[in-house]
């Protein structure tokens, strides 16, 4: 899916939690490149929440459907509602995923975001800001399948972001529908593949550079 687009040895390979870890992985050791986890949570719509209304990432960005909002006139002190209790459950999984692992360093490098597909591209959304506020010199949104509206949105609000996506089919519908498998993802699956990944590498930890990271 990435070849032939000149990363650098140093890129890193992120997995948006939980569905992009096991696509994120394959695409590390394929690679032959880093690979960590990103924490990314929807916004869900309260008493809706499958729709989102926005995504938060790693490092305290949030991104909102200012649409979705108005639309359907969802007042302030709900956003703030659900972004705290998705906040908790960000920092649950960070500390459940990693343990006292240091993340991996973003500064500086090529950053190859990978999600299982994308619908209304929020967490992405979340994730490519989040990235860029980090420090990223460069950053690539990769995805087996996505809506064709929603890569040409992403790259769109961010020119300089690369989106690879071999499969974009119409109609869309849903990521899962373009699987033959697509259970959920579990937390200790998650863990498995960071510690896979890091004993391929050889790692025991990922050292945070100063002023570098997430």
């Amino acid at each position: 899916m990435l070849n032939g687009y000149n990363l650098p040895r140093d890129s890193v390979v992120l997995g948006l939690a939980r569905g992009g870890v096991p696509v994120a992985y394959e695409v590390a050791t394929a690679l032959g490149l880093e690979f960590d986890v990103f924490l990314v949570r929807k916004l869900g719509v309260p008493l809706h929440p499958e729709l989102a209304m926005g995504a938060i990432a790693s490092g305290g960005v949030r991104v909102l459907n200012q649409e979705i909002i108005d639309e359907l006139r969802i007042r302030p002190d709900d956003i703030e509602r659900v972004a705290e209790a998705e906040g908790r459950e960000l920092r649950r999984r960070e500390l459940a995923y990693r343990g006292d692992r240091e993340p991996a360093t973003v500064r500086g490098r090529t950053v190859v975001l990978v999600d299982d597909g994308l619908a209304t591209g929020a967490s992405m959304r979340a994730a490519v800001q989040a990235v860029v506020q980090m420090g990223a010199a460069r950053v690539v949104a990769a995805v087996p399948v996505a809506a064709a509206e929603t890569c040409a949105e992403l790259e769109a609000m961010f020119p300089a972001l690369e989106c690879v996506c071999p499969l974009t089919p119409s109609p869309f519908y849903a990521v899962g529908l373009w699987y033959r498998e697509f259970g959920a993802t579990s937390d200790g699956e998650v863990r498995d593949l960071i510690a896979r990944a890091a004993s391929l590498r050889g790692d025991v930890g990922h050292p945070r550079a100063e002023g570098a990271g997430r």
